[in-house]
C-alpha cells in the first residue's frame, strides 16, 4: 500500500513501510511468539535451564496465561518484539531493493531476473542478521523470564534495562549470542519469502 501511495518513493519510505509492517505483525503474533518461547524453553526437570512455565500445550499455555494475568498478561514481553521485527523488516525491505538494484546497476545480473533477486535476498539475509540479532536476545529474554502474580517480570523492568544488564553483565557481544543460528534461520527465509514476494508482486 505504501508503494502504491508513492510513500516508498520519498527518502528512508521503504524502511518507514518495513518497520510499520513489521511493528503491527510483532503486535498481532506476540501472544503465539510468547507461548512459543515458553514451550521450546520448557523441558525435563533434571535437565531444565532457565525458567520453567510447565505447560501441557499450546491451549492449556494459553489458558494458563489469561486465567494468571489476563489478556494483558498475553502480550507479556510485545516490547521486545516490537522494536526486533521493526528493524528486522526495515533492514529486510531496505537492503533488498536496494541490493537488487546494486547488483544490476554492475550488471552481475540482468534487471529483473531470478538471479538479482535471489543475490538481492542474500544480501539482505546477512544484513537482517545482524541487526536482528540483540533484539532477539532481548526478546527472548523478556517473553521467557519468570513474572510476579502481578506479570510483572522478575529478572528485567523491560526493554531498555534488559540492554543495560546484558551490556553490563555479558559486554556488547553478549547480545549476539545465537548469531549463527541466527542466520540459518533468516538467511533461508529472508530469500525465499524476498523472491517470492518480488515475483508475485510482478505478476
Amino acid at each position: 500500500h505504501a508503494e502504491d501511495a508513492g510513500w516508498t518513493g520519498y527518502p528512508g519510505g521503504t524502511v518507514a513501510a518495513g518497520a510499520v509492517a513489521g511493528a503491527v505483525g510483532a503486535v498481532v503474533g506476540s501472544p503465539a511468539y510468547l507461548v512459543k518461547t515458553h514451550l521450546q524453553a520448557q523441558t525435563l526437570s533434571d535437565m531444565a535451564v532457565g525458567h520453567q512455565h510447565n505447560h501441557e500445550s499450546i491451549s492449556g499455555a494459553f489458558k494458563s496465561i489469561y486465567q494468571q494475568h489476563g489478556v494483558v498478561g498475553l502480550w507479556r514481553g510485545v516490547t521486545g518484539a516490537v522494536p526486533r521485527v521493526a528493524v528486522g523488516s526495515a533492514v529486510q525491505l531496505a537492503t533488498f531493493a536496494s541490493a537488487k538494484d546494486w547488483v544490476c546497476e554492475r550488471q552481475w545480473f540482468r534487471k529483473g531476473s531470478w538471479a538479482a533477486v535471489l543475490a538481492g535476498g542474500m544480501v539482505s539475509g546477512v544484513a537482517v542478521a545482524v541487526t536482528m540479532t540483540p533484539f532477539d536476545v532481548i526478546s527472548t529474554r523478556l517473553y521467557n523470564q519468570p513474572v510476579d502474580a502481578d506479570g510483572t517480570g522478575k529478572l528485567y523492568r523491560g526493554f531498555l534495562d534488559c540492554i543495560l544488564q546484558i551490556s553490563s553483565k555479558e559486554g556488547l557481544l553478549g547480545l549476539y549470542k545465537g548469531i549463527g543460528a541466527v542466520y540459518l534461520r533468516l538467511g533461508p527465509h529472508t530469500v525465499l519469502s524476498l523472491f517470492f514476494w518480488d515475483k508475485l508482486r510482478n505478476m
